[in-house]
């Protein structure tokens, strides 16, 4: 989830709060410098990481932000007014390749930055359908020309598939009890009713969480790809970036973590091939990692937007 006062939303209805803004983009441009480079900005959300990255362009610098959300792009649009060298694109960062050819761009020479996730206004706008605590209908896409939504998994996969999706997903100890209650008590059709089927199908127990809130991350991931998306831009970003280059990836849960960590290890190991290769043709070391542990959101913030207690924020940068 993306906070900051120098992020107060010009549009009142949007409301977005960017997470690390400058740890995240001072480690694609250090504050005090300008830079002539190409950025990506693969989440643009409220615009809070892109303004900040406009800011810091010369005249020859350019960003590029990638976002699906209609509503995201309209508000970060009001904010990137005053930015002439900055291009919004209207597509999944999963298309970054074929973008960058359609503008002629070869190498992303500055860096990108990813940051994960739904944002604050997807997530407590009630008609979007990702909250278990407002009633619409179980929809939860980040694009809203996408025809697949949450209740195309809820009442129409397998039982097997859904404890599937619950376990890798949202980690949820009880998926086996909630997908067989989900399965005989079909059709569901908004979240209040899926959130109260959840509630009385587990077991009561002490938590800081609400009992829906595993599953409901879990249909958020299936319905929008988002592990799946991530992984396969991650390692396609790699082959895009310039020597020197950065990648900033800021996640909010483990397996969106984990990704990363494990990307970022692979790519930066001297040789990638099987051992039973006589010789190496994998390219060698192609990232250096920077962060070697993950840069956690700060006391103050966290005490100004709570959800920022889950960020993780790790760096590379292209060899």
């Amino acid at each position: 989830m993306k906070n900051s006062p120098e992020n107060a939303n010009i549009n009142p209805d949007f409301k977005h709060y960017t997470v690390m803004l400058h740890e995240a983009v001072d480690a694609l441009i250090p504050a005090g410098e300008v830079s002539d480079k190409i950025y990506i900005d693969a989440t643009l959300g409220g615009g809070g990481h892109s303004s900040l990255i406009a800011s810091r362009l010369s005249e020859y610098g350019r960003l590029i932000s990638f976002d699906v959300d209609s509503d995201a792009i309209k508000a970060a649009a009001e904010k990137l007014k005053p930015y002439k060298n900055v291009t919004i694109v209207k597509d999944s960062y999963v298309n970054i390749k074929e973008n960058l050819e359609r503008l002629g761009i070869e190498k992303i020479t500055g860096g990108i930055i990813f940051d994960l996730g739904a944002s604050y206004h997807q997530l407590t706008k009630a008609e979007r359908g990702f909250s278990f605590t407002k009633d619409a209908s179980l929809d939860m896409r980040f694009n809203m020309e996408q025809e697949f939504r949450a209740w195309d998994i809820v009442n129409k996969y397998t039982q097997s598939d859904l404890v599937r999706i619950f376990s890798e997903y949202g980690e949820e100890r009880f998926s086996k009890r909630i997908a067989k209650a989900i399965v005989e008590n079909r059709p569901l059709n908004t979240t209040l009713q899926l959130s109260e089927l959840i509630v009385n199908s587990t077991p009561k127990i002490k938590s800081k969480i609400h009992p829906a809130t595993r599953v409901f991350q879990a249909l958020r991931i299936e319905v929008n790809k988002e592990l799946l998306n991530f992984e396969n831009t991650l390692n396609e970003v790699v082959t895009l970036l310039d020597s020197n280059a950065i990648i900033s990836v800021i996640s909010f849960h483990s397996l969106e973590d984990r990704l990363t960590k494990r990307a970022f290890k692979k790519y930066s190991l001297e040789c990638r091939c099987d051992r039973t290769k006589p010789v190496c043709d994998c390219g060698g070391k192609l990232i250096e990692i920077i962060t070697k542990k993950p840069i956690l959101a700060s006391d103050d913030e966290v005490k100004t937007n709570p959800p920022s207690r889950s960020a993780k924020l790790r760096v590379a940068k292209r060899v």
